[in-house]
């Protein structure tokens, strides 16, 4: 409960990322961490840095303290939902912007919000047409390789610890190994799974305008 009311009306910087959307299986995970300045070096103590260059225990470990120090949001677009925003919405980047400006949303419900700083993926328009009332108020930058700015490393580490415990959770269920990606071993397990559980369990576990999709039930 101290935590909770620690986090109440803060402000700063909110860093921005994702996870999930280069990968077949599994969800699409936006996450959003506030900072201000003054908390910076904390995240630089315990090497906050891009999710694409720690472990998968190290991330489960750091997302765990993330959560406990910072003012944080997960939105997780699970596969069933992912298929029908995308085939609503029928453009990955416009999907993107949809997460990115929920996001934004929740964090400015509660926080005030200096900045909002994501990766860039596509026109900063797409993130500011998605945008509610309290969303349009915040400065919002879009640059290449954010993930150097310790907000945006946060928000990676804790969208990546989604995805991979939400892929974890998809393995037990169905009890076949999963991988992430879209590669080779991808279509193997896709081959895998349809076998086991037929066609229909990829509308559940898989992000069907892959291509992977087409080589799993082909």
């Amino acid at each position: 409960m101290n935590e909770q009311i620690d986090f109440l009306k803060k402000r700063g910087i909110l860093g921005i990322d994702e996870s999930g959307k280069g990968d077949f299986f599994g969800p699409l995970v936006i996450a959003g961490v506030l900072a201000d300045d003054s908390e910076v070096p904390r995240m630089k103590e315990m090497n906050i840095r891009d999710s694409k260059k720690i472990s998968d225990g190290r991330i489960l470990q750091l997302a765990d303290w993330i959560k406990a120090n910072f003012a944080h949001t997960l939105v997780v677009i699970g596969p069933e939902k992912y298929n029908q925003l995308y085939d609503k919405i029928k453009n990955l980047n416009r999907l993107l912007a949809w997460g990115h400006s929920r996001v934004i949303e929740n964090i400015a419900s509660e926080h005030e919000i200096e900045k909002a700083v994501s990766d860039k993926f596509g026109k900063t328009d797409l993130i500011e047409a998605a945008l509610m009332k309290q969303g349009r108020k915040i400065n919002l930058e879009q640059i290449v390789r954010a993930e150097a700015i310790p907000q945006v490393a946060a928000a990676s580490i804790l969208a990546r610890a989604e995805f991979v415990k939400s892929m974890s959770r998809l393995e037990q269920a169905y009890g076949v190994k999963l991988h992430k990606g879209g590669g080779a071993p991808v279509d193997t397990a896709a081959r895998a799974v349809v076998q086991k559980h037929g066609p229909e369990i990829l509308l559940k576990i898989s992000k069907i305008h892959f291509k992977n999709y087409q080589r799993a039930i082909g």
